[in-house]
């Protein structure tokens, strides 16, 4: 069982604002259907979704199950809209942020867009780790290379489930606020692939272009959509049944 947090954006970022203030660290996950059948498939992806700070409904079918179930929400928060939110608006608490992820030079390339987007934003630095297991000595490197920027916000660009298992196993050496993960986001930002139309997005059609755009890639994810809302049907005839 995965436990949303359906707030919306700006609750994200007074929460990450809390955290700085009470010195406190936390990561944060962004969850649509495929990451929730992940969760029952791998134990150590399911412990880091429950190890989070927030778990944000990240997927058109999430809020469409928060619908049926009768939840209050606030609508889907989609990574990389996310992420120029709160870029945008916490230059007004200075924060600093930091980029860890992507293919080679996409890291740098969003810092540079993001920068230019958003004039003040404060980047700690950024980062493409090799796509390779990396060494103790080299892992130990990297933590002091991202603490030595002194970053508020560490965003991390690795995928499911890489990203949120990193997050897990960064918790408490990290020694910044927050560490998020938003996966394509560092793709779409840094004009490394096309994000989606607006008018798209805003109907919750996003699935459907990437798709369009990633048969290959993404066609088992959206098999793992359809197993979702065939688990919330189960819920729902299960909570009929018993009254």
């Amino acid at each position: 069982m995965v436990h949303f947090d359906l707030i919306d954006t700006k609750t994200v970022l007074a929460a990450i604002c809390g955290w700085k203030a009470d010195r406190l660290r936390h990561y944060i996950t962004l969850v649509n259907p495929h990451s929730v059948m992940l969760c029952k498939r791998d134990p150590e992806m399911n412990m880091a979704i429950q190890n989070a700070g927030l778990t944000l409904p990240d997927g058109i079918g999430i809020i469409l199950g928060a619908k049926l179930l009768s939840m209050p929400h606030r609508g889907r928060i989609a990574g990389p809209e996310m992420m120029l939110k709160i870029c945008d608006l916490g230059r007004k608490y200075q924060l600093r942020h930091y980029f860890y992820g992507g293919a080679e030079g996409v890291a740098e390339k969003l810092a540079a867009s993001l920068g230019n987007q958003f004039p003040g934003l404060k980047v700690a630095g950024c980062y493409c780790p090799p796509f390779r297991a990396l060494s103790q000595s080299e892992q130990d490197a990297e933590i002091c290379m991202i603490n030595a920027a002194q970053a508020d916000i560490v965003w991390v660009g690795l995928g499911a489930p890489k990203q949120e298992r990193w997050m897990m196993k960064h918790l408490g050496k990290i020694e910044a606020t927050a560490m998020i993960g938003v996966g394509a986001a560092f793709d779409f930002h840094s004009g490394n692939k096309p994000w989606c139309p607006p008018a798209i997005r805003k109907v919750g059609f996003e699935w459907a272009y990437r798709l369009l755009c990633e048969p290959k890639r993404l066609w088992s994810r959206n098999i793992d959509s359809v197993r979702f809302l065939g688990m919330v049907s189960a819920q729902l005839a299960a909570s009929a049944f018993k009254h």
